[in-house]
């Protein structure tokens, strides 16, 4: 086994994160709303949900690298 990495799952979780981190980032700079005429509500869940998945993402990331 790799004595880097003591958990194999610690490299899915972790990757899982990044994921999850560039998917909103990429949702964020690509601003579907800005093409549809579903109003400030649609624009605001939007922007929310790519948040969220910036914050799960990078929650994710950090809960598996500091879990030992």
């Amino acid at each position: 086994m790799n004595s880097l990495v003591s958990d194999p799952l610690e490299s899915v979780g972790t990757a899982t994160g990044v994921f999850l981190v560039l998917v909103g980032i990429a949702t964020l700079v690509g601003m579907p709303w800005a093409n549809k005429s579903g109003g400030a509500v649609l624009m605001l869940g939007q922007i929310v949900g790519a948040l969220s998945a910036v914050g799960i993402g990078a929650g994710l990331a950090w809960l598996v690298r500091t879990q030992k």
